[in-house]
């Protein structure tokens, strides 16, 4: 099932954006009690890394991206950036500090794509452009 940033029957769009879930995906929102929050986050230092945060509620003023298929989704996009260049072992990589990144131009840099899976007990998916 894919869901797009505007209703337009189930399936629509703004801009470029829309959010696929797979049937297992859906279920599993609909199962919840709260809503499903979605980090995109964007990590800039030595190294460029994407990655899904899930049940991180968006801080303040942060731009949550249309889901409009289903309330209990809010995703946004989150560019962060290393505060000294470091390249840890992959377990301290976790551990350090981040500030946000400064775009002057964010949407140039905003994923076009979000996808949502929902496998052993566990949310799942990609993100892109």
């Amino acid at each position: 099932m894919m869901m797009e940033g505007r209703e337009e029957g189930r399936a629509g769009r703004s801009a470029d954006w829309r959010v696929e879930l797979s049937p297992a995906a859906r279920r599993a929102l609909e199962a919840r009690s709260t809503p499903l929050y979605v980090e995109m986050e964007l990590f800039f230092s030595c190294l460029i890394r994407k990655r899904l945060r899930w049940d991180r509620p968006p801080p303040g003023g942060a731009l949550v991206l249309p889901s409009s298929g289903h309330p209990q989704l809010a995703a946004w996009f989150h560019p962060v950036m290393a505060q000294h260049c470091a390249l840890p072992a992959d377990a301290a990589l976790e551990d350090l500090p981040l500030v946000d990144f400064p775009l002057s131009r964010r949407d140039t840099f905003r994923p076009h794509w979000l996808r949502i899976d929902y496998r052993g007990g566990a949310f799942s998916g990609d993100f892109g452009w």
